[in-house]
């Protein structure tokens, strides 16, 4: 089993930053790919971006450019780094690891972001 934890969201104006961050527990050993997708109301949820163990990215194209996916395998951490907010990308956000691909089978609990001035 593996646990996902995130934290690190909030309101924040247009134009502004926010870092999220997903700690990993449990049976990490089994986990390549990690990464963050969200959901708004009445919407389905989507992919954000990813990152594989060895490092190797991808981005859906709304975010590219703005928002940068890292991963420290010392702290079992993945990060979203998420500049010059929007207010279309406000959303729960959920950190999500599968043992090859994405969409794995393992999902946080969800933290808001809120973009609004």
């Amino acid at each position: 089993q593996v646990q996902l934890v995130e934290s690190g969201g909030g309101l924040v104006h247009p134009g502004g930053s926010l870092r999220l961050s997903c700690a990993v527990s449990g049976n990490i050993f089994s986990i390549d790919a990690m990464g963050w997708y969200r959901q708004s109301p009445g919407k389905q949820r989507e992919f954000v971006a990813g990152i594989k163990r060895g490092g190797s990215t991808n981005y859906a194209d709304s975010v590219k450019g703005r928002f940068t996916i890292s991963r420290d395998n010392a702290k079992n951490t993945v990060y979203l780094q998420m500049n010059s907010l929007k207010p279309e990308d406000t959303a729960v956000y959920y950190c999500n690891a599968g043992e090859q691909a994405l969409p794995g089978g393992y999902w946080g609990q969800g933290t808001q972001v809120t973009v609004s001035s």
